[in-house]
């Protein structure tokens, strides 16, 4: 259970480069830095993932014992919560181009990069972020994407959430990928040969003519058995396809108030 003392200590280390670095409240003199342990702790998650991440492999990574890292930080979670946000600002966010569309889609690509940089950001599980110096400058670059389109503020943020959503989902499908080829030391070509000859015997001429047809032509285009990068850009343009038509609306909407109203 989080303490109300934990998460002050915590929001004030997310901001420590503006209100200063907060002093150890117990124990020896800091052998290291808060970002030190930040940095060890990115370099842990990269490594095995937050599944195994704990924080006896941040003090070992450091060099320290164990109880030492909580002089520096409260817990497992809130280290995590600083990890996070230090990785948003690890890449300068590009300045906006084009169109609400070019826009949009470069927030959705700078996301689905930074994903496949640090894939242990999905797998951490929380619906209340920590509200850090780099997750505000990326929340106000989001915003930024679809400024003075005509969408209410609550439209701007459902826009940016569920841009956010998909694409959380869509790399977390490519990673999965990636990651089942390099396990099983096996390509998307190599399973399907295997498997070819028994399924062929399982599944006879006609007995699937939807999906012989459409999974034919599509192992033929990806030569693997799904393509993440284009499902990716597929689904981004149906998302951005469903946006145009709320700010068609909208405008229509505008147009029509502009012609009542005195």
């Amino acid at each position: 259970m989080e303490k109300p003392e934990d998460l002050a200590r915590t929001m004030t280390l997310l901001w420590r480069r503006t209100l200063g670095s907060p002093q150890g409240t117990r124990g020896p003199k800091q052998r290291v830095s808060v970002d030190e342990v930040i940095r060890a702790g990115i370099a842990v998650a990269d490594a095995d993932g937050l599944p195994a991440f704990s924080m006896r492999k941040v003090a070992d990574r450091l060099g320290l014992k164990l109880m030492s890292i909580y002089t520096y930080v409260p817990g497992r979670s809130e280290l995590i919560g600083l990890m996070v946000d230090e990785v948003i600002g690890e890449v300068p966010h590009p300045p906006h181009r084009g169109d609400w569309r070019a826009r949009l889609e470069g927030v959705a690509r700078h996301q689905w990069d930074e994903c496949h940089r640090h894939p242990w950001l999905l797998q951490v599980e929380s619906s209340r972020p920590w509200i850090g110096p780099h997750g505000c400058d990326r929340y106000e670059w989001q915003l930024a994407a679809v400024e003075g389109e005509g969408l209410s503020d609550l439209d701007m943020d459902q826009v940016i959430t569920m841009i956010a959503n998909f694409t959380a989902g869509a790399a977390r499908s490519s990673i999965l990928a990636r990651r089942t080829v390099e396990d099983s030391g096996i390509s998307d070509v190599e399973w399907w040969e295997a498997n070819a000859p028994i399924l062929e015997k399982v599944m006879p001429p006609g007995a699937y003519p939807l999906s012989g047809r459409v999974g034919t032509a599509a192992g033929e285009e990806y030569n693997a058995v799904s393509d993440p990068d284009r499902s990716f850009r597929f689904g981004l343009d149906r998302l951005l396809d469903g946006v145009e038509v709320l700010l068609r609306a909208n405008r229509r909407e505008h147009r029509i108030r502009g012609v009542e109203e005195p």
